[in-house]
């Protein structure tokens, strides 16, 4: 058995005995740590198996020419509204949002564009806006996009050039 399976079961043991301690011997601090523990794997289940189905899908079904025509280096402004309109129906966070990423990478979208998206993915999902506009108010919600939006698309479209200008590729994993 490789090392890092090794100090991952036995992290997981630990982290389950320490948990399990706490509720024998009712320590709250981990208590609450193992109801947080609990309380954010079942959100992750509950989002990033359906989110992964649905990038999978999305790998197969739609064909490269149409994401290169969409996304790719000759899209334009066309290509970074596409990116705002994806990144602000996107659920999940970082976990979803990376591995979309890489996808739409793969599938001919321009560094430029896959960059601004990971950006506007950061400030623009329409959830977390919602959310924000509630405690904030709506006028700091618009604000913060004015602000927001063009400064994403704009240091998406500096690193993307700078890396396109260096012959910068992303490598896939090794099979």
């Amino acid at each position: 058995m490789k090392r890092s399976a090794v100090f991952f079961i036995v992290f997981i043991t630990l982290l389950g005995a320490l948990i399990g301690a706490s509720f024998l011997w009712d320590i709250g601090w981990g208590r609450q740590a193992g109801i947080n523990l609990w309380a954010n794997l079942r959100e992750m289940l509950a989002i990033v198996p359906p989110s992964f189905v649905l990038i999978a899908l999305f790998d197969t079904w739609v064909k490269r020419e149409q994401v290169e025509g969409q996304l790719g280096t000759s899209s334009g402004i066309r290509g970074y509204l596409w990116a705002v309109l994806l990144a602000g129906v996107s659920v999940g966070g970082a976990y979803v949002m990376f591995p979309l990423a890489a996808s739409l990478h793969r599938k001919g979208a321009s560094l430029r564009i896959v960059f601004a998206y990971l950006g506007f993915a950061g400030v623009c999902r329409i959830p977390m806006m919602l959310f924000e506009a509630s405690y904030l108010g709506p006028l700091f919600t618009i604000l913060r996009l004015v602000t927001a939006i063009p400064l994403a698309g704009l240091l998406g479209a500096a690193l993307g050039a700078w890396l396109e200008k260096r012959r910068y590729e992303i490598r896939q994993p090794a099979a």
